[in-house]
């Protein structure tokens, strides 16, 4: 499957991406669906009070297991007026930070796909959160986000507003963190000794 990854000279890039690439993968996972699997991976180890590492290193994906020379590390920890020293964001701002990048990045992949080259995109997400959830405390409506809202900006001078507006249709409809967000997700808890 390394045709996925394949970048060659003659390859139209727009946007900073490879476009043939794109068309290159749409047409080996639509022959083999098995190149379309995919499992990312997270490890996480605690530090002290609400400062907490993960390690992002190796995935799984077009058939093959990849790691990668560096692993990314990604500090987790809270506010001082959520009890934390503020040595990195908390992590219901890392799923902020999630769907920012992949409403980003599908945005910006179909529109290199579909030959409209964005000049400037920015975005800003907000989220509501009753931490009476957290707490156990009665009253709150759920854990989690109760809503996101996104504002998206984005100057494309070779697209018109309604060809925008379907890619911001199509950013929301097939980014997969978005889908994560909007639905319920299995979640598995094991618990090693």
């Amino acid at each position: 499957m390394s045709e996925l990854a394949k970048d060659t000279t003659e390859d139209k890039v727009l946007n900073g991406v490879n476009v043939d690439g794109i068309f290159r993968a749409i047409a080996i996972m639509s022959c083999d669906a098995g190149a379309a699997k995919f499992q990312f991976r997270n490890r996480n180890r605690w530090i002290t009070g609400g400062l907490n590492r993960s390690f992002v290193d190796g995935f799984y994906g077009a058939c093959n297991e990849h790691t990668r020379e560096t692993p990314f590390v990604l500090d987790n920890d809270e506010p001082p007026v959520l009890l934390g020293e503020d040595r990195g964001p908390n992590p219901v701002e890392q799923v902020l930070h999630g769907l920012a990048g992949c409403i980003t990045t599908t945005l910006v992949y179909h529109a290199a796909a579909r030959g409209i080259r964005i000049d400037e995109m920015e975005t800003s997400f907000e989220g509501d959160l009753d931490l009476r959830g957290l707490l156990g405390i009665p009253g709150a409506k759920r854990n989690g986000y109760e809503e996101i809202r996104i504002k998206v900006r984005i100057r494309a001078d070779d697209a018109t507003k309604e060809e925008i507006d379907e890619l911001v249709k199509l950013a929301e409809r097939r980014s997969p963190v978005f889908d994560i967000v909007s639905n319920p997700v299995p979640v598995k808890v094991t618990v090693d000794f």
